[in-house]
């Protein structure tokens, strides 16, 4: 496979890390009984720092070569900063995967017990499997369309709103802000994520680059960078542009437009596209409270979980 390499490179590094560290580590405090799950959680951390280190060895010169707005005070951005180490080192997508194999494993045995076969793309598309280059660039395609999807979802459905709006409060946006989301908002769609790609059978070994291409390219198109992809380009790829009009002050909730992750084509197909590359509106919720943009990660944890039960209980009454 043309990823053999870096598979290789990776659990060479991750062996060297457990060995040297963490082993070391779980011996002298006679926690040996921990090691199984203590070397999964490595695999997560070390994943996680990996993605930051990529990101930001990519989107920070951007951001210092043409930026957008700059800031005298940057505590907004410090925020934004512990919502990546939070979330890129609990790797929820990955996580979330580990758990819902087993599942997707009781089905299969559940379906082969009557003499059934569980449905994959590379079972059900010819050559697929003698093709796992192929195969990669099919699941991402797949995925990026459920991924506009759930992200359409949490604009339309109240609640859930609620809780996607601390991820649009923030008016100082950067490549950190990607990250920036509820908790519980993280869970969904991690599970979502996840699901799907069990559900169309993406192989473990595949899945941890797929989490990698989409985290990355997240992570730019938040990027604070004066940067479009051009006429043509804006349509094939979510660039800075495209995503900043996203998060513009006039596009919040159900005014949503470029709801696209990877590719725009799900926007202009659906009607929900803004392809104009002149365009770097000032980012923002103006409906949000204060604490949602301006306060520290607990108080927006905290408001955004009081936002989704007032949204529940309006929807109930």
């Amino acid at each position: 496979m043309p990823w053999t390499w870096v598979a290789d490179a990776y659990r060479a590094m991750l062996d060297a890390v457990f060995e040297g560290v963490v082993q070391p580590a779980l011996y002298a405090l006679g926690a040996m009984d921990w090691a199984e799950d203590a070397f999964d959680w490595t695999d997560f951390a070390l994943m996680g720092l990996l993605q930051i280190a990529l990101i930001v060895a990519i989107c920070r010169p951007l951001e210092a070569w043409r930026p957008v707005e700059r800031w005298e005070d940057g505590r907004q951005v410090r925020t934004d900063i512990l919502y990546t180490v939070i979330a890129r080192l609990g790797l929820l997508p990955l996580i979330a995967f580990v758990l819902l194999f087993p599942i997707r494993s009781w089905i299969e045995a559940t379906l082969m017990a009557h003499g059934l076969v569980a449905p994959t793309l590379d079972a059900l598309i010819p050559g697929l499997r003698e093709a796992p280059a192929l195969a990669f660039l099919v699941y991402l395609v797949i995925l990026d369309f459920g991924e506009y999807w759930r992200h359409r979802f949490q604009h339309s459905v109240g609640w859930w709103w609620a809780l996607h709006s601390v991820h649009h409060a923030q008016t100082q946006m950067t490549f950190w802000t990607d990250d920036r989301n509820h908790l519980l908002d993280d869970v969904i769609a991690a599970l979502w994520f996840g699901g799907i790609a069990l559900l169309i059978g993406v192989p473990p070994g595949q899945f941890p680059l797929l989490v990698l291409v989409t985290r990355v390219a997240e992570s730019l198109s938040h990027a604070n960078v004066r940067i479009s992809f051009g006429r043509v380009g804006e349509r094939l790829f979510v660039s800075p542009r495209f995503h900043r009009a996203h998060h513009g002050v006039l596009s919040v909730a159900e005014q949503g437009r470029n709801y696209a992750v990877l590719l725009p084509v799900w926007d202009w197909m659906f009607g929900t596209a803004d392809f104009r590359r002149d365009v770097f509106p000032p980012t923002g919720d103006p409906g949000a409270p204060e604490a949602l943009a301006k306060g520290g990660w607990l108080r927006q944890q905290v408001e955004g979980a009081r936002r989704m039960a007032a949204a529940m209980v309006r929807r109930g009454t």
